[in-house]
């Protein structure tokens, strides 16, 4: 059963979801959800304009319960996108609010219906949900998950952090990705515990929620830069159990910042869309820096270069790959994207590069195509230059890429966002620090860096 605490006879919590103000029992949570799940009955898909509210809830866990695949929309969608997901998915109505120019019925939710109707638990292999993935080019693909994989990857993370009923889990990051809504929202209610929504992830947010008794954090590295930016908020921290971070890589001066200021040491992790969560530093073992951690259960990964192995020496770059429960099998209505990515001994290739210790430690060096800089016969991982450029005080953000170039095959090139600095001064503090050759070639002063909804710098708008 994928929400073992989820029925009717389960006890009741005083309160199992706050989304800001908006609290709900799991007495009320599960009859306004199976009340949802009442009105969707044999339903083919149904959309979700995922806003950070109860009713995103009620909606998800109705589809849940009923069998329908739920298809989570990003609400700063476009209309190219919304229309996009909408047919690729083959979604027959909104469910809750939709969109103010909506083109399919709207089916509402109705927080104070209630029903105890016994729905049969769908097959282990069902689609649950189907995400749509935050590319840089060209239209999302949709990637069916199964009620099977969440499962897996769900039980796989209780086991790497220690996950129980006990736990109290915050954050405020989206309700359309893996991060936000199935780590963030099945994660708690599959475990029996509570979750507490921040609808917007601030460092006040956060401290708030520590105050309210939250035992996990998670976040992405820029919510972790702003509660380190805030002594007094990540102090409130310090009560914590754990914090995680994820989506995007953490750089490691907010690491030390806010191990500095809560006492904790940040628990870092890696996965994507089509995998869910591969590979995590585990509460009871080493966390290191700018890494992600073992394997989790279950789960195999490998380093190539080409048809080649690469070797787990912790020095060596090869393209990671990754097998395990938790994986989505292909995406939505691309046999040719699928056959791109899923291979044929059953790993998948992420289209990361990565490096492995002999101990089974994980660095991601980052997307081969913006973060691998192949200059002057080396390849360079752009995010150790990140790294060091963030260590300097006046340094805010960074992007680093490799542009083209004659001379060098790839010249380095670092946007920067930072306080009055000369570019020089830059150059040769990233000179001290590492070898000669991986020194940027220009630096680029921005205001700002393009991101998206989960904060990955969007680099192939750059340059």
């Amino acid at each position: 059963m994928l929400l073992p605490t989820l029925t009717p006879t389960a006890p009741d919590d005083p309160e199992v979801i706050r989304i800001g103000e908006d609290r709900l029992s799991r007495e009320d949570l599960v009859g306004a959800a199976t009340a949802v799940a009442e009105r969707i009955a044999g339903a083919r898909t149904v959309a979700v304009l995922a806003q950070p509210t109860v009713e995103t809830v009620l909606a998800v866990v109705g589809g849940l319960i009923a069998g329908v695949p739920v298809v989570p929309v990003p609400p700063d969608s476009g209309p190219r996108e919304f229309a996009h997901i909408l047919a690729d998915s083959g979604a027959q109505a909104w469910l809750g609010q939709g969109p103010a120019d909506a083109t399919l019925p709207v089916v509402p939710v109705r927080r104070y219906a209630k029903s105890w109707h016994r729905h049969p638990e769908p097959h282990a292999d069902s689609t649950a949900l189907i995400l749509y993935t935050s590319g840089t080019t060209g239209l999302p693909k949709g990637v069916p998950i199964t009620r099977q994989a969440i499962a897996e990857g769900l039980d796989a993370l209780a086991d790497a952090w220690l996950w129980t009923a006990d736990d109290t889990l915050a954050h405020g990051l989206p309700l359309f990705h893996v991060h936000g809504l199935i780590l963030g929202v099945l994660g708690p209610l599959r475990r029996g515990g509570r979750l507490i929504h921040t609808e917007k992830p601030t460092a006040a947010g956060y401290a708030a929620a520590a105050e309210a008794g939250a035992s996990m954090f998670f976040g992405v590295p820029t919510v972790w830069s702003r509660v380190g930016a805030d002594p007094e908020a990540a102090r409130t921290l310090s009560s914590a159990r754990i914090l995680v971070s994820g989506s995007a890589p953490l750089p490691v001066p907010v690491f030390d910042r806010v191990r500095e200021l809560t006492g904790h040491e940040i628990v870092e992790r890696y996965g994507m869309t089509e995998t869910l969560i591969t590979v995590s530093t585990r509460v009871d073992g080493e966390r290191r820096p700018g890494w992600v951690g073992l394997p989790l259960a279950g789960v195999e990964t490998r380093l190539r270069e080409g048809d080649a192995d690469v070797p787990h020496d912790g020095e060596s770059v090869g393209d990671l790959h990754v097998r395990g429960p938790m994986m989505a099998s292909g995406y939505l209505n691309r046999p040719d994207a699928t056959a791109e990515s899923w291979l044929d001994d059953g790993f998948f290739a992420t289209g990361d590069v990565a490096v492995i210790d002999p101990d089974g430690m994980h660095r991601i060096v980052g997307r081969r195509s913006t973060d691998l800089i192949k200059s002057g016969g080396f390849r360079i991982g752009a995010g150790e230059i990140e790294t060091v450029l963030l260590a300097h005080p006046a340094v805010r953000e960074t992007a680093v890429i490799g542009v083209p170039d004659d001379y060098l095959g790839q010249r380095i090139v670092a946007y920067v966002v930072a306080d009055e600095v000369d570019d020089t001064e830059l150059i040769e503090f990233v000179a001290g620090e590492l070898s000669n050759h991986k020194r940027p070639r220009e630096i680029r002063f921005v205001d700002s860096l393009p991101r998206n909804a989960m904060g990955k710098v969007q680099k192939k708008l750059l340059g």
